[in-house]
């Protein structure tokens, strides 16, 4: 999570300041923008929380000086804050570079699924916290376990000690486990999240054998044809060119393109890593975010395939939440957020909530006019609307369409191995032909007069 704070003026010259907190370094410039045209205040400075490497000596001249990082918004909070300690300031240094390593989406499932077994044994949480602390070799888990044992023993209220690590464990485990906090079923919320969870990752991995071993793959073929065509060739036609051969079609055409690629590798570098930097930069961008992730559902073979697993994780998490009460606006919100796709929670949000609110439409029309759901998962919650049995039937959309999904990835992988072992197949024939051609190249005989 993202913290900074910002000092104002308003109009009357008085100074005032504040600190915000998110995932995102562009919303928190824009939430401070819209605070200033709302309030008419003036903007001064905007500081982000950072990483300090503090060296200071207490009163004690014998003690060896204490080495320690400590993060604030600047260097004069750190040295500020040791002074009233009555230490020494022997160096305050900012960190240049901040390495965090997040835990990763198993460690999360792991502690998700070791709470929810010891709570169906009666553990108290306090005391799964505590064995978790000590157990858990994620520094960045472990201190925030520890900050979430505090603030609950100091009696903050669930919901908002989880959604302060939002960043960390993500938006919908974050609400689901502060849900459960303060719930008289803690087991049970505990246990569809690790459910929930389980499934997420089990489409990550398979995602990752799907598309990283194969593009690797790949990018090795053709990284080893290129030093093939670069150096190795290049050296045996010349040899020819040296004895007076002609080189035929193939050959004399890929020294030509080897000649070019040694000519202009800076050039040709730049512009292969410049689409990705693009594609990066937008990525990071909010609004590059959402159109990136509408076209994510739009792309060949694989765009319907991660669609269906929108709406599945979507009617997983809508069956968990839902209370079967006219009130579905909360539900819906956090299923929509617990996609991971910022164009579906988008379009949820700002079509199919406010319709709800304003309009009091129907679930099924709300959702049929955000345009991310297909006919299937539409007839069947208008089914489950008329029966009023709309709980049931988003845990039966869940399963069939987790089920299609595995079933299609499986096909998706068979797929792009099929594509993969053709690529590989074209290169080698290639470099087997232009390797075939240099078998009749005739040099001049050097009595040949």
């Amino acid at each position: 999570m993202i913290e900074v704070k910002f000092s104002a003026q308003k109009l009357d010259g008085q100074f005032i300041s504040g600190v915000l907190s998110n995932d995102s370094y562009w919303e928190l410039r824009k939430q401070i923008k819209e605070i200033a045209i709302k309030n008419k205040y003036r903007i001064k400075k905007v500081e982000r929380k950072s990483t300090f490497r503090y060296k200071v000596r207490s009163r004690n001249k014998n003690e060896k000086p204490i080495v320690g990082y400590q993060r604030a918004f600047n260097k004069d909070e750190v040295s500020e804050a040791f002074r009233l300690l009555g230490y020494e300031i022997i160096s305050i240094r900012k960190n240049l570079f901040e390495f965090t390593v997040k835990p990763t989406h198993a460690e999360i499932l792991n502690f998700v699924l070791i709470t929810s077994d010891m709570l169906e044994e009666s553990l108290p949480f306090s005391e799964i916290l505590t064995f978790l602390i000590n157990d858990t070799t994620n520094k960045v888990l472990k201190e925030t376990l520890k900050d979430i044992s505090k603030d609950l023993k100091q009696g903050v209220d669930g919901e908002k000690v989880f959604m302060k690590h939002q960043s960390v464990f993500g938006k919908f485990t974050a609400y689901m486990l502060g849900l459960g906090s303060k719930s008289g079923n803690m087991a049970e919320i505990y246990s569809s999240t690790a459910k929930f969870l389980e499934r997420s990752l089990e489409f990550k991995k398979n995602l990752r054998s799907a598309l990283i071993t194969p593009s690797v793959t790949v990018l090795l073929i053709i990284a080893a044809s290129i030093w093939y065509v670069t150096y190795i060739f290049p050296e045996t036609a010349k040899l020819f060119l040296r004895m007076g051969a002609k080189l035929p079609p193939m050959t004399a055409f890929t020294l030509k393109l080897s000649d070019f690629v040694g000519d202009n590798a800076i050039l040709l570098i730049v512009i292969s890593i410049a689409p990705f930097i693009f594609l990066y930069l937008f990525y990071k961008h909010p609004r590059g975010r959402i159109l990136f992730d509408k076209y994510l559902m739009r792309l060949p073979m694989l765009g319907d395939l991660f669609h269906k697993t929108y709406i599945e994780i979507f009617c997983r998490v809508f069956y968990t939440l839902y209370s079967g009460s006219a009130v579905s606006i909360l539900p819906i919100k956090i299923a929509a957020e617990a996609t991971g796709n910022r164009y579906f929670e988008e379009q949820v949000k700002n079509i199919s909530l406010p319709m709800m609110m304003k309009r009091g439409i129907g679930i099924t029309d709300a959702l049929q006019a955000s345009g991310v759901f297909n006919e299937t998962a539409l007839s069947k919650f208008r089914q489950g609307e008329e029966t009023g049995n709309v709980k049931k039937t988003a845990m039966q959309l869940a399963k069939y369409f987790e089920r299609e999904t595995t079933y299609k990835l499986r096909n998706a992988i068979e797929w792009i191995q099929i594509a993969i072992a053709f690529v590989i197949l074209i290169l080698m024939v290639l470099l087997t032909l232009i390797s075939a051609e240099t078998a009749v190249i005739s040099p001049k005989s050097p009595y040949a007069g």
